[in-house]
């Protein structure tokens, strides 16, 4: 009796790591746009975005798991081992940079349309003329802005909307000067677009150093984590009985929470390393 309250108490304590660690990284959705799911489908299509190699390296670290909770008799290994092979990667990989990847794709964009405005196209000829040509980032935004104005929207209700969907700071500085360029003509257009390529050089320069020196700590972290890993498993390769102790309810226990404290702390780090976004400035009536 005693031992299946201590495993319980383990897998309540594991449990409540995973749900704590998901609490600090996953964003409030907005349930005014967003359908309800349950957890079951947000898993299915989470499965279903995964190549067939991930899906392999799921299976076999759950596998691993409890291979090695049935060899050994620690229940915990279950849980413990595929959070450290699925969990500890995720958490120690680098975070996409949404906020880097827009402000080079809105670079691109802004010297395609500069370079179509010198050969005495319209604004929305230029747009047009470069929705072929622009970054992957922006090939759906681009595409329905030029969607719209077949559809016979005014150019700059178009770019209002784009500038919604692409909910970027930097994304409203190249909507609003193509609007106002619009509003009057095109005149001073090509001028602008070379300033505002200027500055989202300049503000991409500095977004990639900052981005590199937050990667720094990351490494660190990986690093000690690695020979953390490594000198564990030659320790119960070469001396077993070590880890004797973590064999009794209270040692599973106490393992379990070792293993969530330093989740947690890995959560945390992620967490600091990805800068918030610029809030926006502009919104469109709607």
């Amino acid at each position: 009796m005693g031992l299946s309250i201590a495993i319980l108490s383990g897998c309540s304590v594991g449990l409540g790591a995973i749900l704590l660690v998901a609490g600090m990284i996953r964003a409030v959705p907005d349930l005014s746009t967003q359908p309800s799911t349950t957890l079951w489908t947000r898993l299915h299509r989470r499965w279903e975005t995964l190549s067939r190699g991930r899906r392999a390296w799921v299976l076999g670290a759950l596998l691993a798991g409890v291979l090695v909770a049935v060899a050994s008799g620690w229940l915990l290994a279950a849980i413990l081992i595929p959070v450290v092979f699925l969990v500890v990667p995720w958490l120690l990989s680098a975070p996409t940079h949404r906020e880097v990847e827009t402000l080079a794709g809105l670079d691109r964009w802004v010297r395609l349309l500069g370079a179509s405005l010198s050969s005495g196209k319209s604004i929305r000829d230029a747009i047009f003329a470069t929705r072929r040509q622009v970054p992957d980032v922006l090939q759906a935004p681009v595409a329905k802005l030029c969607a719209r104005l077949d559809q016979r929207w005014s150019l700059r209700d178009a770019l209002w909307a784009m500038g919604d969907e692409m909910d970027s700071a930097d994304g409203d500085a190249v909507v609003a000067a193509l609007a106002i360029a619009g509003t009057h003509g095109g005149a001073g257009a090509r001028a602008t677009l070379e300033a505002l390529s200027d500055t989202i050089q300049h503000r991409l320069r500095a977004l990639r150093e900052i981005a590199a020196e937050r990667a720094k700590p990351r490494a660190v972290v990986r690093q000690v984590t690695v020979i953390t890993l490594v000198v564990l498993i030659a320790a119960l390769v070469l001396n077993p009985t070590f880890f004797a102790p973590y064999g009794t309810p209270i040692g599973q226990l106490l393992a379990a929470t070792l293993v969530a404290v330093y989740l947690g702390c890995l959560a945390m780090l992620r967490r600091r390393t990805v800068p918030p976004s610029t809030p926006r400035f502009l919104r469109s009536p709607s």
